[in-house]
């Protein structure tokens, strides 16, 4: 497809804008996070004296050597599990049709429509009921669950739109289900496996609510559980808050940067329709 000049820089500048209003709010907390210890950060004024050491006392305060060991236990713990589920979940509903497929279907569809505020409190008697508040169980567990009905979506509409005539091959072959499943399948949809685990390390992560309502001991939360650090008696320490909050971030936006290929892939693939 030709564009025309004034096409092509009306896109530019709409790109340029977009670029901008997203890096905002990152610029804005960078040189918030650079300002002296005491001050009210306001605008995005950069400091004459950028205190650099900042970054290093918010990883200090808010303990984050403990947070990121237990960070990377709850994440394996959720994320392995939830991708594996939900691929074998997205085959049987997505290929196999199984009788019932589409009313369970509609069933994990509703799940998408409930925020994770709306059940938090029940998860919690829950977990109290079964002795596992304040253990990171409390936090992998429901993590699991809550992501099922997206990460099932997501597999299901990649492998609705594998042509069923390779299956039909393969088992002509002599192929069983579990052999079809793992030795076809699951090579074709590495895209959607790849962007679906990417989206999961990312959701926990950054997860909030669960870590601070279900667990008590600062040092099995999440990462983002270490923010409550810079919350003192008389007030918020907006600076370290900042440096931390950008502590935090960076872990996800390597992750993301690393693989964007095999997301961006997957979604040109077609991984949300169906």
């Amino acid at each position: 497809m030709n564009l025309s000049r004034r096409e092509w820089l009306t896109g530019r500048v709409f790109l340029i804008a977009l670029v901008l209003v997203t890096l905002l709010p990152f610029v804005s907390m960078l040189s918030a996070a650079l300002q002296p210890r005491g001050t009210v950060p306001t605008g995005l004024a950069w400091p004459s004296d950028p205190q650099w050491g900042n970054f290093v006392d918010a990883f200090t305060v808010a303990n984050m050597a403990a947070l990121l060991r237990s960070s990377l236990l709850i994440v394996v713990g959720v994320v392995p599990i939830s991708v594996l589920i939900a691929t074998m979940a997205g085959f049987g509903l997505g290929q196999l049709r199984v009788p019932g497929g589409r009313f369970a279907f509609g069933l994990l569809l509703l799940g998408l429509t409930l925020p994770f505020e709306a059940v938090i409190t029940p998860i919690y008697y829950q977990m109290r009921d079964l002795g596992l508040l304040n253990t990171r169980w409390a936090i992998i567990l429901p993590l699991i669950a809550l992501y099922m009905p997206f990460a099932v979506f997501w597999m299901r509409a990649h492998f609705s739109n594998v042509p069923t005539e390779l299956s039909e091959a393969a088992r002509m072959d002599g192929s069983t289900t579990w052999q079809l499943f793992w030795r076809i399948q699951v090579p074709l949809a590495r895209p959607a496996i790849a962007s679906l685990t990417i989206l999961l390390f990312l959701w926990t992560w950054n997860q909030f609510l669960l870590a601070i309502v279900l667990v008590d001991d600062a040092t099995k939360r999440t990462m983002a559980g270490a923010l409550g650090a810079f919350q003192g008696q008389w007030g918020t320490d907006l600076v370290l808050l900042c440096a931390g909050s950008l502590l935090i971030l960076t872990p996800t936006l390597i992750v993301f940067l690393i693989f964007q290929r095999q997301f961006i892939k997957a979604l040109l693939q077609g991984s949300l329709k169906g």
